[in-house]
C-alpha cells in the first residue's frame, strides 16, 4: 500500500483532533486555548485534504468544514477576550 502526501495530511489530521481532545480530558489544555484551537484547526484542514484529494466522502467533508469554523471562531474569540482583559487591566492600571 502506497500513502500519498494527502493520505499522510488525513493521518496527521486524526491524530491532531484526537490528541487534542486527549489532552483536553487530561487538563493538559483549555478549550478556549490556542494550542487547543489550533490543533483542531490544524487537524480539520489535514483531514479536508485527505478528502478532497482522495476518496471525497461529503457528511465526512462537511463536519470538518464545521470543525474548522468553530475553531477559527474560537480562536477569534479567545482573542478578543484577551484583547479585552487587557484594555479593562490598562485601565485600572491608569
Amino acid at each position: 500500500m502506497t500513502f500519498l502526501w494527502h493520505d499522510w495530511a488525513g493521518y496527521i489530521g486524526v491524530v491532531l483532533v484526537l490528541l487534542a481532545f486527549l489532552l483536553l480530558q487530561a487538563r493538559k489544555v483549555h478549550g478556549n486555548g490556542i494550542v487547543f484551537q489550533l490543533m483542531n484547526v490544524l487537524g480539520a484542514i489535514g483531514v479536508m485534504l485527505s478528502l478532497l484529494f482522495g476518496v471525497m466522502n461529503w457528511p465526512s467533508f462537511m463536519m470538518q468544514v464545521a470543525w474548522l469554523a468553530i475553531g477559527v471562531y474560537g480562536i477569534l474569540n479567545s482573542a478578543r477576550v484577551r484583547r479585552e482583559l487587557r484594555d479593562v487591566e490598562r485601565k485600572i492600571s491608569t
